[in-house]
């Protein structure tokens, strides 16, 4: 017998329905590689579009028409307390504090040398005597209102206590800017053990060379 022939109405159903099947993906596959201005459709918002103010945009709900708001007086970010004056100021009571208020290990004088050598040998110099490409190229030129970079290993720098030089290269001297925004207070005080390992270095005597290093020296 034969077999009963599927009528080609059906036969054309199926495959229409094969090829609408594929649509969904095939959109769905265009939307990913297409860019474009237009907010993507979502079904469910969870707070993704809302009403907002552009920033500097002016707002009538507040008295002085402004949207964005100034912080609120005392505020701190979280984690940036900075209560401890030794650590972040270099003071106790208003006096400079005369020794790092952290732990001086090889590991931390290295961080300084590097980050001196970033930030402050430009025109201190790697020496530390202030003689910097910096400083060398002013001169070169003949800048009239250049201001020579104080050497580091005079004795004036050197009698200064820890905290005065941390404060200096927080906010700056003279005609020396701050590098407070630059700078983490840790690192500030790695430069600041570096520079005076500079000093000591320049001053120091074979009684200062731990006794099983000095053989090394002779």
């Amino acid at each position: 017998m034969d077999r009963p022939q599927v009528p080609r109405w059906i036969i054309y159903v199926v495959l229409i329905a094969v090829v609408l099947s594929w649509l969904p993906l095939a959109l769905i596959v265009r939307a990913r590689a297409v860019r474009s201005d237009e907010t993507r459709v979502q079904i469910f918002q969870d707070m993704d579009n809302q009403p907002r103010y552009n920033p500097q945009a002016p707002s009538a709900v507040f008295a002085d028409g402004r949207a964005m708001r100034p912080e609120i007086p005392g505020t701190v970010a979280r984690g940036q307390l900075q209560d401890d004056e030794r650590i972040y100021r270099g003071q106790v009571n208003g006096e400079w504090v005369t020794e790092i208020p952290l732990p001086v290990t090889e590991a931390f004088v290295r961080r300084g040398q590097e980050r001196y050598a970033i930030f402050c040998s430009p025109c201190h110099g790697l020496n530390g005597e202030g003689t910097g490409p910096i400083h060398q190229r002013a001169t070169n030129r003949g800048e009239p209102r250049w201001i020579p970079p104080t050497s580091l290993l005079s004795p004036q720098v050197r009698e200064r206590p820890a905290g005065h030089i941390f404060n200096t290269i927080t906010n700056g001297i003279r005609n020396m800017a701050g590098y407070g925004s630059q700078i983490v207070p840790e690192d500030r005080w790695a430069i600041v053990a570096y520079v005076q390992a500079l000093q000591l270095s320049r001053d120091a005597s074979v009684q200062d060379v731990p006794a099983n290093e000095r053989d090394r020296l002779r």
